[in-house]
């Protein structure tokens, strides 16, 4: 096999005028045309408004590239484009060899008939997709609504691509196109492989644990011949002749694999992967042989959804343990595909498994990820919840489009079903619920629910249980499972859950506590981004957060407010522009690590907890732990905290102050518990535990200790509890956590008096003279993160905290630290 990379430099045309410039692909349009200076910033101030010509234009991407004699030589060369956004003609050499509709699918044609001898020349013509969109719209017999948001592509439901590029509540309208992932020329002597396939299954008969593993290949011949295959697998293999028909065919080997080790999620076991190969090439063994190359983990995983005494489960099950799914949901690396590379996505991926996640959703209104995504989920242990890309609208059940979305599903399937990582397949996201959110879906649901079934069930379901039958099929999130078509927004008692009440209805953070989901796959809360992110998109003059830039950055039309209105409910009037940045982020955490930490100490009933969301596409206000630039908000840290596998976690719940220890790990714990309420100067009040050390149970929430509020020695703005865990396992470790009986702005902070200083790392020490809560460390124009942050000291406390620069990258002297240096916390936030 001989391959051609055709990435690289291409030439971009404007077909409106025929102007022309450079275009790196693979990368997208509005990207090519920054890099021009032809289009300006889109993420600063309000530049998204000027932008929004460019997915209204046609456009036309070319290159010119010779073909080496060795790839010309080849009896078959095909050409492959992994993601062509979307409504493109492609032609090689001024000959038309097809088009794409679907930004979700791959093409590939035979192009050896085609090629010459010295320079050829691909096109690729795509169409303005608003455009599309529009005339599409208006050929419809009745209407098909998707929601809208304050800039926004409203038909941007009825073309397969990435629904959040016509704008969503977190993200700009940016409607470009492009080439992505990747495009090249791959010449070979025989049949062409179109897929690999595997199922792995532990062998009935095997005390010693092995695997069978049945490869299933299909393979596209021009015409009919012998070939000579060639499977490897950790040790086992075949490698013989078998007689191809011409066309599409396809045949499975199975293999036994002699004990090999076990695939587990992070925090549960290593993640060991073993590499498949298969070549198809010609009968006498000589020539260009097609090879596919794969990793394999071994594994057995489902999602148990069963009747109970409280409703109905959804629990993942990997070898036989019960998992507590704990995360967020991802969206697109960046609003610019152009930027969807695999250092950015190890950075963000790195980023969820050192917050101790072991489960993410690909959320719906974004795209199939690219292979490095999921190769590196594979690689840290990340479960996967992956959404088939329909998001927040009612869509078409025309033949021609179920034909369309047959296709793109039954590629990505084809594509990722390998992957151990991914736990189960979901068909869209809230696109049950929306049938009731739309006046027309609301005056005529039959007709929709007809178009959601058709789609939804007799479309994707029927194609994923047909090719991955032993992976589940969950319909809808949220939902209660395949058959049910009832509301399960509000109900806590069956299948997956999103609960917006706190956010949406303004309900205070004890409303988390008022709902024990089965598995809640969105929750979340806004914040505002760092002062160093808003600094990037908001001219000197608005710095604040009702500023035109500010608000044009904030997507959710009553998110300031929300936020805001909130901050007053818990908190004293911050003093400035950087303080209200700051509790922002504080409060969010705040939000997220109530309910995280409730529902952990409710397992077994509840058993995942995926808040919105780990990360952003633009830099701007949203529910993300991350900022745009991958550093990491007060939220992800807590977030490091709050899914530990070994958790303490306080709550007051109706007036009374419980404390639990929760214990994901299969081995008994023992624990000495230290419970201190403190007045705020860091006194001593009184010892709230007394009791001997505590076992922590495996997989399970213990209750330490409960009092009322109303029975405690203080009154509740007088003083906190602190509380801390010992636990032996060769060394003494300790878990803390602290707990307020008010809201913060009736407490009598008093002045922490925090000292610090840069050592060498470089490092930060910290001292505190009294209590210091949510103390929060951020570096101006450094790019990097503290290894923690907005974490509480006690008075006399003394801390090191590291700051790590971004990989690759020179770390701060310790002048250039101090420099920077900026440290908050609660008391110093308001005069």
């Amino acid at each position: 096999m001989e391959r051609l990379d055709l990435g690289g430099l291409w030439t971009l045309r404007r077909a409106s005028d025929g102007s022309v410039r450079d275009m790196a692909v693979p990368g997208d349009i509005l990207s090519a045309l920054i890099s021009s200076g032809e289009a300006p910033d889109p993420y600063f101030n309000k530049n998204e408004l000027d932008l929004q010509w460019v997915g209204r234009e046609d456009w036309e991407l070319t290159r010119t590239f010779d073909v080496p004699p060795s790839l010309l030589a080849s009896r078959r060369v095909y050409i492959e484009f992994e993601s062509i956004d979307t409504i493109a003609e492609i032609r090689l050499n001024g000959t038309p060899i097809g088009g794409s509709a679907d930004m979700f699918r791959r093409f590939r044609a035979d192009v050896g008939g085609l090629l010459e001898a010295g320079a050829n020349t691909v096109s690729v013509a795509i169409a303005s997709p608003e455009r599309v969109a529009e005339e599409r719209a208006s050929r419809l017999p009745y209407p098909i609504p998707a929601s809208t948001y304050p800039v926004s592509s409203p038909h941007r439901n009825l073309v397969r691509k990435a629904q959040c590029m016509g704008g969503w509540d977190w993200g700009p309208c940016l409607m470009t196109g492009g080439i992505y992932d990747g495009v090249s020329l791959t010449g070979i002597d025989g049949p062409r492989i179109e897929y690999v396939r595997s199922r792995t299954r532990r062998a009935p008969d095997a005390s010693g644990g092995d695997w069978l593993v049945d490869v299933t290949v299909e393979i596209e011949s021009g015409e009919a011949c012998d070939a000579f295959v060639k499977i490897e697998l950790a040790g086992a293999g075949m490698a013989r002749r078998i007689a191809i028909p011409a066309g599409d065919s396809s045949f499975t080997e199975g293999l036994r694999v002699a004990s090999p080790d076990l695939w587990w999620p992070a925090g549960y076991g290593e993640r060991p992967l073993y590499d498949l190969r298969v070549s198809v090439g010609p009968a006498s063994g000589e020539g260009r042989a097609h090879e596919v190359g794969k990793r394999l983990g071994f594994r057995e995983m489902r999602v148990d959804a069963l009747e109970d005494g409280y409703g109905k489960s959804m629990t993942i099950v990997v070898n036989g343990r019960d998992v507590f799914a704990k995360g967020a949901n991802w969206i697109p690396a960046d609003a610019l595909p152009s930027r969807w590379t695999r250092d950015r996505y190890e950075d963000l991926l790195r980023s969820a498994a050192a917050a101790n996640m072991n489960c993410l959703r690909v959320w719906g209104g974004g795209r199939y990820e690219s292979d490095a995504f999921y190769d590196l989920c594979d690689e840290l242990g990340l479960l996967v919840w992956q959404d088939c890309m329909f998001s927040c609208a009612l869509y078409p059940s025309s033949p021609e489009f179920l034909s369309e979305v047959e296709a793109e599903i039954r590629h990505q399937v084809k594509r990722l079903a390998d992957h151990p990582s991914i736990a189960l397949w979901c068909g869209n996201n809230e696109a049950l619920g929306a049938i009731t959110w739309y006046d027309e879906s609301k005056s005529d649901p039959a007709r929709y629910i007809s178009d959601y079934d058709r789609l939804t069930e007799g479309t994707l379901g029927r194609v994923i249980r047909e090719l991955d039958p032993d992976r589940t099929w969950w319909p809808s999130s949220p939902s209660a499972g395949p058959g049910d078509y009832s509301d399960n927004w509000h109900s806590d008692g069956r299948g997956d859950m999103h609960f917006w009440s706190v956010w949406h209805e303004g309900k205070p953070f004890s409303e988390y506590l008022a709902v024990r989901p089965r598995f809640c796959s969105e929750f979340g809360f806004q914040s505002l981004p760092s002062y160093r992110i808003a600094t990037s998109f908001a001219p000197a003059g608005e710095l604040n957060v009702s500023a035109p830039a500010m608000e044009h950055h904030q997507r959710n039309p009553r998110g300031n407010t929300i936020v805001i209105e909130t901050m007053l409910r818990y908190f004293r009037m911050p003093k400035g522009f950087r303080e209200t940045l700051y509790l922002s982020q504080v409060q969010q955490a705040m939000a997220i690590k109530t309910a995280a930490e409730y529902w952990r100490c409710n397992r077994p009933r509840c058993m995942g907890a995926l808040y919105w969301q780990l990360n952003d596409v633009w830099p701007g206000a949203s529910w993300s732990s991350l900022e745009y630039d991958g550093s990491w908000k007060l939220l992800h840290h807590e977030a490091a905290r709050f899914f530990e596998p070994l958790l303490l976690a306080m709550f007051i719940k109706n007036g009374v102050a419980f404390c639990y220890v929760v214990n994901d790990g299969v081995e008994r714990r023992r624990v000495d518990p230290s419970l201190r309420l403190r007045r705020f100067d860091g006194s001593a009040i009184a010892e709230l535990y007394e009791g001997p050390p505590m076992v922590a149970i495996p997989e399970a929430a213990t209750l330490l200790w409960s009092r009322p509020v109303s029975e405690m020695p203080a009154r509740p703005g007088e003083a906190y509890i602190d509380a801390r865990i010992a636990v032996s396992r060769g060394s003494i470790d300790e878990r803390r956590t602290t707990l307020f009986l008010t809201e913060p702005k009736a407490c009598a902070l008093v002045d922490a008096n925090l000292r610090w200083s840069v050592e060498a790392g470089p490092s930060v020490r910290l001292v505190a003279s009294a209590p210091a809560f949510y103390v929060a460390l951020s570096a101006d124009g450094l790019a990097g993160r503290f290894e923690d942050s907005g974490f509480h000291m006690i008075a006399g406390e003394e801390r090191l905290v590291r700051f790590t620069p971004p990989r690759g990258a020179r770390a701060p002297t310790t002048e250039e630290l101090l420099a920077s240096l900026r440290v908050d916390d609660l008391r110093s936030s308001y005069d």
